[in-house]
C-alpha cells in the first residue's frame, strides 16, 4: 500500500470548505438578525444593525423632512453591511467569475487577477450608477453652488447617508477578503494601497461633512474603474484586445483633473466665501483656513501620485509594444532566407529564357502527363 499523496485538490477543497463555512456563518447571522426583528423586544437593537441611525425630522416648505447624521453606532449598521457585502462577493465569484475561469482556463496569477477585476467591475458599476441617481436626485449635478452652500452639511438624507455607508462596508470587507481569497503575498500590499486610499477618502468626506464633493468625486473615480478592470478583463480573454486601455488613460486624466478643480473651486474658493469660519468639531463645522489648506495638500498629493502611478504604467506599456514589435521585425528574416533556400534545392539549376536549365546546361525533360 503506497501512502496518499495530498496535492493541489486537497488545498483547493480546503479553501472552498474554510469559505463554505465563513458564508454559512455569515448568512446565519442574518438570518437571525432578521428573525429578530418583527420581535418587540429585539426590534430596537435589531434596528440598529439594518438601519442607518440618528434621524432627526426637520420641518420645510414640503413638510416634515427626516434627515440623519453621523455617530458611533454607524459602526454596528458598517459590520451589518460588511457581512452582507461578503455574501454579495461570495455570489458573484461562485455563481458569475468561477463559471468564466473554468472556460477560460487562466494560469493561477491571472485568475487571481481576473477575480479581482471581476469584483472590482460589479461594484464600481453599481457605484457610478448609484451615485448618479443620488447625485441628480438631490440636485448635486444640476445646481454645483450646493456643493459649498450652507456648509457643514452635518444633516444628511436617508439615500445619502446609506451611500456612505455602503461605501465604507465594501472596503473595509475588501480586508478579510485577502485571507479568503487566498491573495498572494506579493499582491497584498498593492491592495492595501488601495483600499487604505478610499478608506480615507470616503471616510474623511464623511467624517468633515464633506459628503456632497466627496459624493461627485466618488462617482467620477467609479467610472474611470469601472473602465479600466473591463479593460483588464477583455485583456485577460485575450490579450490582443487592448484598445479600451486607451479610452480608460483618456478618462483617468479626465477624472484627476475634474478632481482636481472641484476640490479647489470647492475647498479653496466656495468655502472661503462661506460666513462662518471658525472650528467647532460639535457642530461639525471644520472651516478654517488650516483645515482647508490641509484638505487640498491632501487632494494634490494623492491626485500627484495617482498620475506618477499612471504614467509609470504608460511608460512600461510602451516599452512592451516597442520590444513586442522589434521581435516581430526580426522574425520573418530566418524564415524569408528558409524559404529561399528550399526554392534552391527544388529547382537545382538557372533559369534562361523562362526555363529551368540543369547543372550541365540541358533542359530537364517535361513530364508526360496522363489522358483520361
Amino acid at each position: 500500500m503506497h501512502p496518499r499523496k495530498y496535492g493541489k485538490c486537497t488545498t483547493v477543497r480546503s479553501v472552498r470548505r474554510e469559505g463554505e463555512y465563513y458564508w454559512k456563518s455569515c448568512s446565519l447571522f442574518r438570518m437571525i438578525s432578521h428573525i429578530f426583528v418583527p420581535l418587540q423586544v429585539t426590534a430596537k437593537t435589531a434596528f440598529i444593525f439594518i438601519l442607518p441611525q440618528y434621524n432627526s425630522s426637520l420641518q420645510s416648505l414640503d413638510g416634515e423632512i427626516v434627515y440623519y447624521h453621523y455617530g458611533a453606532k454607524d459602526l454596528v449598521t458598517i459590520l451589518f453591511y460588511i457581512i452582507i457585502t461578503i455574501i454579495l462577493h461570495a455570489i458573484v465569484q461562485e455563481y458569475v467569475l468561477d463559471k468564466i475561469n473554468r472556460r477560460l482556463h487562466l494560469s493561477k496569477v491571472k485568475q487571481s487577477r481576473f477575480n479581482e477585476s471581476g469584483q472590482l467591475a460589479a461594484f464600481h458599476m453599481t457605484s457610478m450608477f448609484w451615485g448618479l441617481y443620488v447625485a441628480a436626485t438631490e440636485g448635486y449635478l444640476s445646481n454645483p453652488k450646493t456643493l459649498w452652500e450652507s456648509y457643514p452639511h452635518v444633516y444628511l438624507p436617508f439615500q445619502v447617508k446609506f451611500f456612505y455607508l455602503c461605501q465604507l462596508a465594501y472596503w473595509l470587507h475588501a480586508l478579510p477578503e485577502l485571507y479568503f481569497q487566498k491573495v498572494k503575498k506579493e499582491e497584498i500590499p498593492r491592495q492595501l494601497q488601495y483600499i487604505v486610499l478610499y478608506l480615507l477618502h470616503i471616510g474623511g468626506a464623511y467624517l468633515l461633512n464633506l459628503t456632497r464633493l466627496g459624493l461627485i468625486l466618488l462617482l467620477l473615480q467609479a467610472v474611470a474603474e469601472f473602465l479600466f478592470h473591463v479593460a483588464r478583463l477583455f485583456y485577460f480573454t485575450d490579450e490582443n484586445n487592448q484598445k479600451l486601455f486607451n479610452a480608460w488613460a483618456v478618462v483617468f486624466v479626465v477624472t484627476r483633473l475634474f478632481t482636481l478643480t472641484l476640490s479647489v473651486l470647492t475647498i479653496g474658493f466656495g468655502l472661503a466665501r462661506a460666513e462662518i469660519h471658525t472650528f467647532n468639531p460639535d457642530k461639525g463645522n471644520f472651516n478654517t483656513l488650516l483645515f482647508r489648506m490641509i484638505v487640498l495638500l491632501l487632494m494634490c498629493v494623492s491626485q500627484t501620485w495617482m498620475m506618477w502611478r499612471f504614467i509609470h504604467f504608460q511608460l512600461r506599456r510602451w516599452r512592451e509594444c516597442c520590444k513586442e514589435q522589434a521581435s516581430k521585425k526580426r522574425l520573418p528574416l530566418p524564415v524569408m532566407a528558409k524559404q529561399q533556400i528550399k526554392i534552391l534545392k527544388r529547382d537545382s539549376g538557372y533559369h534562361e529564357n523562362g526555363l529551368i536549365k540543369a547543372e550541365n546546361g540541358s533542359t530537364p525533360r517535361p513530364k508526360k502527363i496522363k489522358i483520361p
